[in-house]
């Protein structure tokens, strides 16, 4: 089975910039005026799972919440420096966790649509 998180944007190329330049995912795919939407696929090659975001002429409609999370889980410690390091050097400061949890075992940031990402400790 294969998994995918589809969600609407306000900015598909701040999007874009922010998960293929940071966390280091790829552009596994795009379309263009389907059915009115354009849109891309984000993830890493040959893995079960990828994000799809799309833009249309009509504006995204959700609000993200604390507990709204995406939780990425490097291979290891090495990477996950890297990743944290990344977020540092574009100016993208961590934030505190609702859920303690996420504090002790990993780091939590804010996409560009304001959607809380959790880079977490292996």
């Amino acid at each position: 089975m294969t998994f995918r998180v589809a969600r609407h944007t306000k900015n598909l190329q701040l999007i874009i910039d922010f998960y293929c330049n940071i966390p280091g995912f790829e552009i596994l795919g795009r379309f263009e005026n389907h059915y009115n939407y354009d849109g891309v696929f984000i993830g890493k090659p040959n893995s079960d799972w990828h994000l799809e975001f799309t833009v249309s002429d009509e504006l995204p409609k959700h609000e993200p919440d604390e507990d709204d999370l995406l939780v990425f889980y490097p291979e290891n410690e090495n990477e996950f420096e890297q990743i944290c390091t990344k977020f540092e050097s574009n100016n993208i400061k961590s934030i505190t966790s609702k859920n303690p949890y996420w504090n002790a075992n990993g780091v939590t940031y804010i996409d560009p649509d304001g959607f809380r990402i959790v880079i977490a400790k292996k």
